[in-house]
């Protein structure tokens, strides 16, 4: 390395250059050049070191998701949900990587115009920012991991997978390009933006939250809820829906405190440049504003579930479960926002959060949307809310710091100025529209083909027994978190999954012995149309106990068992031998 002065370099270099001594000049010209060169290699420095240091607390929040799903399913289920949330980041990162980066930030370079999907740097071939993409594979991770939570305790490990790969190298990209690349329609960086302002997101209220939430909630409705939550095990409505408490508060509550430290990377890595003008007090204003925000959900819902109780019961009663997604919920609602408020209307955003969530939560139960860690509510109808406060609480002076414009402000504060002006608020509700419905289009008929060829949903005996069995090489154990009911036919249970095991085997087997092509082969049933409506001998799809339906079904079920036996010969003596069937009736007397 080099000891030399920058004078002494720059003055062995003119020298040789000109062969004689240099003016004062050119050697202050040649020194003033090179500070200049090592400002800006240390400002790149400086930003590349901040986008991955706000990568990784946003990559850290990996682990409070998991810590939350965790303590929110039941003892049974806990090694699967977290296999889950690791193959989440695993899934992503691929799909991200080949395709999902380059439809949202591939483009041309020079190129102005809008479009509404990338184009190059496939594979990051062409890509210089490495940093920048591991910033943006953490928010995508982000946005595939809260459908996870709202699919626990029922969900099949290959739709987890289709639906990660999907969302992240597709879904989830298209959305990002609209509203975060400088070529997207919405996209307040657009050199021609909409209406002259487009939407502002500053950190993913609805590109992240929303696009997770609304996938959420499709995939919930597809799915239906857990086995026991609204029906009881003969499939009869219950009176009121059970409650299926997760396992763990102290999970919760440790998921929920990681989720907090790493929404400082989430939101105020979102500038993605530090050194610039007066960023480095842009970020300090964000970070407040997630503070108190999170605070106010917090305690908004907190006090308002303790009224409630105390107005129904007669008794103060504090939810702990209630505050930690009212925290959440404030955090979500905050971060479309969070650079552009002030301090004041992030506690009102965040108290209002609270509320919302309160209100959705109970609504999803009355609808019987099962939600096991209340993904929807806190992320899709606060990715909302959060949007939305932006047309109404923007300050023009913050806008005009991280968008250098402030012609189109919030709402409220055009308002107070005379005016009627509500671009901005007409520009977030187009943006909110946007976004649920290409979801909507994309991931509905995904789910739904999942749904019909039986990748979605798990085994009804699975979910009784736990679906962590599939993770313990076969062993099976009854839990103590099971209703009376079904602790007393547990054995029975083990057993028939047991049976069951055998007999997918035993097809299995019987195909590996058969010549021809694929579809003349003996089917494996595999139907996973497991809604509120009963369903007869499909693998996937039967129930624990089957009520009606069975007389319902026993035509289906006889031409169901001649096609078998011609197709079987002598091999279907096996198969009758596991009469899933008859195990059913003898299980109801």
């Amino acid at each position: 390395m080099s000891t030399a002065s920058t004078y002494q370099i720059c003055l062995a270099e003119l020298t040789n250059a000109t062969s004689s001594t240099p003016t004062t000049d050119a050697l202050l010209e040649c020194i003033s050049n090179s500070f200049d060169a090592a400002q800006v290699s240390t400002d790149l420095s400086i930003d590349a070191f901040f986008l991955l240091y706000a990568s990784t607390l946003i990559f850290f929040m990996q682990t409070g998701f998991a810590m939350v799903c965790a303590g929110c399913v039941r003892l049974k289920n806990v090694q699967n949900t977290l296999l889950k949330n690791i193959l989440d980041a695993c899934g992503v990162s691929y799909g991200f990587y080949s395709l999902g980066y380059a439809f949202a930030f591939g483009t041309t370079p020079g190129n102005t115009a809008t479009t509404f999907i990338g184009n190059r740097n496939f594979f990051l071939v062409g890509v210089d920012d490495d940093s920048f993409w591991l910033f943006q594979f953490a928010f995508c991770a982000t946005s595939g991991t809260i459908v996870a939570g709202a699919l626990a305790e029922r969900c099949q490990m290959v739709a987890y997978l289709a639906y990660s790969l999907f969302l992240s190298s597709f879904v989830y990209p298209v959305v990002v390009h609209a509203i975060w690349s400088n070529n997207g329609f919405l996209s307040a960086r657009n050199i021609n933006p909409l209406w002259g302002s487009g939407m502002i997101d500053f950190a993913g209220s609805c590109v992240v939250h929303i696009t997770g939430g609304a996938t959420a909630l499709i995939a919930s409705k597809l799915l239906g809820p857990r086995t026991g939550r609204f029906h009881d095990l003969h499939g009869n409505l219950l009176d009121s829906p059970k409650e299926m408490p997760g396992h763990s508060l102290a999970l919760q509550c440790l998921g929920t405190l990681i989720l907090w430290f790493g929404w400082y990377g989430f939101n105020c890595g979102s500038i993605i440049t530090l050194t610039i003008n007066d960023n480095y007090k842009v970020i300090s204003h964000t970070a407040i504003n997630i503070t108190l925000s999170g605070a106010a959900g917090c305690i908004m819902t907190l006090i308002s579930s303790s009224i409630a109780a105390e107005r129904s019961t007669g008794e103060t009663t504090y939810y702990l479960p209630y505050a930690l997604n009212g925290c959440l919920s404030g955090l979500v609602a905050i971060t479309a926002g969070c650079s552009i408020v002030d301090h004041w209307a992030s506690i009102v955003i965040g108290l209002t959060s609270g509320a919302l969530y309160l209100v959705c939560s109970k609504l999803l139960v009355k609808w019987r949307i099962d939600d096991a860690v209340d993904a929807i509510p806190v992320h899709l109808t606060n990715g909302i809310w959060g949007t939305i406060a932006v047309g109404l609480f923007a300050v023009p002076e913050l806008l005009s710091n991280v968008y250098n414009s402030s012609t189109h402000a919030g709402w409220f504060y055009k308002w107070g100025m005379g005016s009627a002006d509500a671009t901005l608020l007409a520009c977030q509700l187009i943006g909110i529209l946007f976004v649920t419905g290409w979801v909507l289009c994309m991931m509905l008929p995904f789910f739904w083909l999942l749904h019909y060829f039986g990748y979605l949903r798990a085994d009804a005996l699975e979910e009784v027994i736990g679906l962590d069995v599939a993770y313990r090489g076969g062993m099976l154990e009854s839990n103590d978190d099971q209703d009376e009911e079904t602790k007393k036919k547990m054995d029975d249970y083990i057993k028939e999954y047991e049976r069951r095991k055998a007999e997918k085997a035993h097809f299995l087997q019987m195909n590996d012995n058969r010549s021809g092509s694929l579809f003349s082969r003996a089917p494996i049933p595999a139907s996973s149309l497991h809604n509120e409506s009963l369903h007869g001998h499909s693998f996937h799809g039967r129930r624990v106990v089957a009520a009606g339906s069975l007389d319902a079904s026993k035509t289906s079920r006889d031409s169901h068992r001649s096609r078998s036996r011609n197709e079987m010969g002598e091999d279907n003596a096996i198969a009758k031998s596991i009469d899933v069937e008859q195990w059913i009736e003898n299980a109801r007397d």
